[in-house]
Formats: structure tokens, sequence, C-alpha cells
């Protein structure tokens, strides 16, 4: 031991000896292409630094500390820094006052926009999220909404969609189509004032239409998780429900996409043709072939490999549904349905990429929507009531047609009342639908904050409204009314 110690300690000293002498010995020479001129800057500001004395190191300093986080990768790193520990630290509060924690997670996201930050600290928020790093952060948030609508895709369960098809499917549709009809018949008052510069009515109407009828099946789950009524019989239902709401809808949103980007007619069916067979495709011939080049049955199943091939499979949907004229969102989504059936394989996929994406994605996503939406845009009495009555629309068509259309099938009145609460959810997936909409200039900046404050809203009132549901049910059983099997279970 002692000789390693010593030929170590020998060769350390005498190299570091020779760096110190050539450094001492060239210390007066010049290149050719410094000049005299940089060698008599450079005595000055050495001269300057000697008279002035610490000040001028400190400024020095702090010039050098501001340059380097004005660069494209510290200003990300800084960002990613502010959103992770914001979102976090407002998911954990959510959760805390019984909301889930994408709630807390949305709500930092606007109040790290102009809404708060941008209004009480303006010079910060403007070196923190300067107008031209938006560009990068939309990138990053895009990415982690389609990983995000790739796992929502693999979440549908089509085992359990066509156990309870019947009742789901008109809970669900009848929840689509009646908000649809509010939307449209809204669209009518609100496209002179709220729409988008240089669309036209059709495009907005129909955006309207699906901007009130979209659940958030994610967020509904996992309320029904955080209350244990996930593998309940009313859990069942509303899962299923969502989940076919999910699809039919992102199906909807396709066609108003396709209609907002072709404009003439003729284009139109061109495109909804081309969007008609590439699902065809995906559904029919290419699910049959995924196990196969995914290999979910390997003994490395979940690892790398697989990993990889569905990455390469989800940006490859992602890319051809954004080349023929939908969003990239909708390859993503419909990659995740026809994802093999492996329930293990899937789950392990599932964790592997969601645990990326919630963490660090998503919340830039969360952030990206907060720096669109202006809540001072809503201003005067008029705003104020055009956005109660969008909410009250909203609620209305949701949770009243999930409801009625319940207790029609033969539920009680507090289940059918749970579940139109429970469909009443929006969430991050209405975000992702108003985005879209800002992006292709349907909607206005005024109408997306009236929008995304309807979204926050709706799905803070889940919780509160299933609560008051299962008083309902207490009170009905008090009154030795037959408890709805739907709740029984």
């Amino acid at each position: 031991m002692k000789r390693p110690l010593l030929s170590y300690s020998l060769v350390t000293l005498i190299c570091g000896l020779g760096i110190l002498a050539v450094l001492y010995l060239g210390r007066h020479t010049t290149g050719g292409k410094m000049g005299a001129a940089a060698v008599s800057a450079a005595g000055t500001q050495a001269a300057h630094m000697a008279v002035t004395g610490g000040n001028s190191a400190l400024e020095a300093f702090q010039t050098n500390l501001t340059q380097s986080l004005s660069e494209p990768l510290g200003r990300l790193f800084l960002q990613l820094i502010v959103v992770i520990v914001a979102t976090r630290l407002a998911g954990m509060l959510a959760r805390k006052v019984g909301q889930p924690a994408v709630i807390g997670e949305m709500v930092a996201g606007i109040l790290l926009g102009p809404s708060l930050f941008g209004w009480l600290a303006p010079d910060v928020f403007a070196f923190v999220f300067p107008a031209s790093s938006l560009g990068v952060l939309r990138l990053l948030s895009q990415i982690g909404v389609c990983l995000f609508m790739f796992v929502v895709g693999m979440e549908v369960d089509w085992d359990q969609l066509r156990g309870r098809a019947q009742t789901a499917v008109a809970i669900s549709h009848i929840g689509i189509i009646f908000p649809y009809l509010l939307g449209v018949l809204a669209a009518v008052l609100l496209f002179s004032h709220y729409g988008g510069a240089g669309t036209r009515f059709v495009p907005f109407a129909l955006f309207m239409g699906i901007a009130m009828s979209i659940t958030a099946f994610p967020v509904l789950a996992r309320i029904l998780i955080e209350r244990g009524l996930e593998k309940t019989a009313l859990g069942s239902m509303a899962i299923t429900a969502a989940a076919i709401d999910d699809v039919s809808a992102w199906c909807i949103l396709a066609l108003v996409v396709t209609v907002a980007r072709a404009g003439e007619l003729a284009a139109v069916g061109i495109n909804l043709v081309v969007v008609i067979l590439f699902v065809a495709l995906m559904v029919a011939v290419i699910s049959r072939f995924t196990p196969r080049f995914i290999r979910p049955g390997t003994k490395g199943q979940g690892g790398n490999t697989g990993l990889a091939a569905a990455l390469v499979f989800l940006l490859s949907a992602s890319l051809i549904t954004e080349v023929i004229g939908i969003h990239s969102l909708f390859g993503a989504f419909l990659s995740g349905v026809i994802m093999p059936r492996d329930k293990e394989w899937r789950h392990n996929l599932t964790v592997r990429i969601e645990s990326f994406s919630s963490m660090c994605l998503l919340p830039l996503f969360f952030v990206f929507t907060g720096l669109r939406t202006q809540i001072g845009l809503v201003s005067g009495l008029n705003s104020w009531l055009v956005c109660l009555a969008i909410i009250g629309l909203a609620t209305l068509g949701k949770l009243g047609g999930a409801m009625f259309t319940a207790r029609f099938s033969g539920l009680s009145w507090p289940t059918s009342f749970a579940l139109g609460a429970l469909m009443n959810t929006r969430g991050l997936m209405e975000l992702i639908a108003l985005n879209i909409g800002y992006d292709l200039g349907i909607i206005g900046p005024e109408i997306f904050a009236i929008m995304v404050i309807m979204a926050l809203v709706t799905t803070i009132m889940t919780g509160p409204l299933l609560s008051l549901s299962q008083r309902f049910e207490r009170v009905s059983v008090s009154k030795s009314e037959p408890v709805s099997p739907v709740l029984r279970a």
C-alpha cells in the first residue's frame, strides 16, 4: 500500500510543478491574434478590478451568473425546477383539502402564468419565462401530452366495455350529445365576440360543442381510487362510461380539427377519408401485428426493447396523424388503444412512461397553458356572467344528461346523481382540447381563459357532489328504500 501511495504522490507533485512552471514562464506571452489593443484592454480591466476591489468582482460574478441562466439550457433547467417544485407542492395541498393532485397542478400552472406570477413580479416572470423560451416549452409539453394520451389509450379496457356496453354507451353518448347541443347553441351568441381571428362559425360551433362534452377519464379514475370506489359497481360503470366518452369525444374532436384545418368542403371530405382509412388500418390490421414486434410475451417483457418498440410505434402514429391533418395526440391515443392486451405488460409499460411524463413533462403543459391563460381578460360584469353561464351550461349538459339517462336506465336517483357528477369531471382532457382549439385559432384568448376556468370549476365540483350523493343514499336507506344495486356492490 505504501509503494503505490508514494508513486501517486511523487507523480502528482512533479506534474503539478511542471504545470505551474509552464504557466509562470508563459505569463507574458501574447498570441498574434490577440494584438496590442486586446492586451491593453485586458490590462485596463485588470487595473480597474484592482482599484475597485470586491464590488467589481461581485458584479462580474452576477453578470456571469445572469448570462449563464439566460442561455437556453440554463433557462430550461431553471424553468423545470420552478415548475416541478410548484406543481408538486400544489398537488400535495390539493390532496390535503380532498381534491385530486392534478387539480393542484392545474392551478399551479395558471398561477405561474401572467394571471398571478406575471402580475406580482413582472420582471422576475419575464426573466424565468421569456417569450423566446415558449417554443421549447411548447414542444416538451406536447411530448408529455402525447405520452399521457398513449397511457390513456392503454387504460381503455375493452373487455369491461363489452360487459357493460348497453347502459354505459347510453350514459356516455347522451352525456356527449346533450352538452354538445348546448355548446353549439351557445356558439351562436358567443361567436361574434369570442371567435378566433379569421375563424369561421362552423369550426367554432363544433369546437364549443366538444369543449362542453369532454370527460376526463384519468382524473375520474383517480378520484374513484382515492375514495376506494374503483371496484364497486358505481366505479366500474363510471369508468366504463368515461372510457367510451373519451373514445367518442376524441373521434369527434378529430373531425373538428379536420374541418378547421381543411377549410373547403372537398378538402374536408378527402381528409376524412384518409383519417377513416388510417383508423381502420390501425384497428383491423396493425393491431394484429403489434404483439409480434413489441413482444409482450417474451422473457424481457417491460424491458428496454419493449419500451423502445412501443415508443417508436407511438411516435410513428403521432407523426402520421399530424401529417394527414389531425393532431398528433390522436395518433398517440390510438396507438395506446391498440397495444397488446397483456395486462401485466401494459401495467409495466404504463408505470414506466407515466412516472416520467407526469413528474416532468406534464407539469410543463400545465404551465404552458397557464402562460396562455390571462384571467385578467375576464373583466367586467358581462364577461363574468358569460363565464358563469358557460359553467352552468357545461354542468347542466354533462351532469344532467348523464344523470337522467342513468335514472331512465333503472338506477336510483343518488346513484344517477353520482354518475352525473363523475361524468362532469373535465380536468386535463379539457385543457388539452382547449390548447388544440387555441393553436388552430378557433377560439380567442378571452374565451380560452373562460373555458379554463370552467374546466377547473367543474373538476373541483366532482368531489363535493360525490359526497353529496352518498348523503342522499344514506337518507334513502334510513327511509327504508331499497339500496341501489350499483352502490350495494
